[in-house]
């Protein structure tokens, strides 16, 4: 069954008298489960498509139906509730705040959901733990090298349990070693049912997904 369908997606930017064009007919379907990854190089309107899947922009035109909803009429409230629900965000920065310990940054999510201290505290701890990250529970990311940064940010990003992980260029900040235990975390995720869907422009860390697309000047070429 698809979570993710995408159905003659256009997507205009518009400057004063001047309009850009950052995607073009694209038609796209992902299934509960998949692992794909999205191939582009800088410009060609792949972190469009991935900020119109993650519901952070709106197509133009063209229709985005997730895990069966049509998206397109939802109010801004709507839209934040089912993105929180659903998707999970792991970004190239890392995106973690500067003076705040491992477990707090992911137990955060948990805090908009309403529950309880101790169970946050406990919940962020397992997760960490999965990300060979237990004993790095207090530190700041200042303390923490690119690679155990992102692995902080992959928690976070599972806490909720989402449906879907969403990854922008998910080792483009980290040496090769360290992409490469990120990728196996991804490996993981996916044998254990997650749907995952990557953004990025290294052919060998593509190699990882599933299944590939390219996107080149705002159309799926292959």
């Amino acid at each position: 069954m698809n979570i993710v369908s995408l159905k003659n997606v256009n997507k205009i930017y518009q400057t004063g008298e001047v309009s850009f064009q950052a995607l073009k007919n694209i038609n796209l379907e992902v299934k509960i489960g998949d692992f794909l990854a999205i191939i582009g190089a800088s410009g060609s309107g792949k972190s469009t498509m991935m900020n119109i899947i993650g519901l952070l922009d709106h197509p133009t035109s063209g229709s985005y139906i997730l895990d069966m909803q049509d998206t397109s009429h939802l109010s801004q409230d709507n839209l934040a509730a089912l993105r929180n629900k659903k998707i999970g965000f792991i970004f190239q920065s890392f995106n973690l705040l500067p003076r705040t310990a491992a477990l707090e940054q992911v137990a955060l999510p948990l805090i908009y959901a309403g529950v309880p201290k101790l169970e946050r505290a406990n919940r962020a701890r397992e997760i960490l733990e999965q990300v060979d990250l237990g004993e790095k529970l207090n530190s700041n990311p200042n303390q923490l090298s690119g690679g155990q940064q992102q692995r902080v940010a992959i928690a976070r990003s599972l806490i909720n349990n989402p449906q879907i992980i969403l990854a922008d260029e998910p080792t483009g900040n980290l040496d090769t070693k360290s992409g490469m235990e990120i990728m196996k975390i991804f490996n993981n995720l996916h044998s254990e049912g997650k749907t995952i869907i990557m953004i990025t422009h290294e052919e060998n860390i593509a190699q990882h997904a599933k299944r590939r697309i390219r996107i080149k000047d705002g159309e799926i070429t292959g």
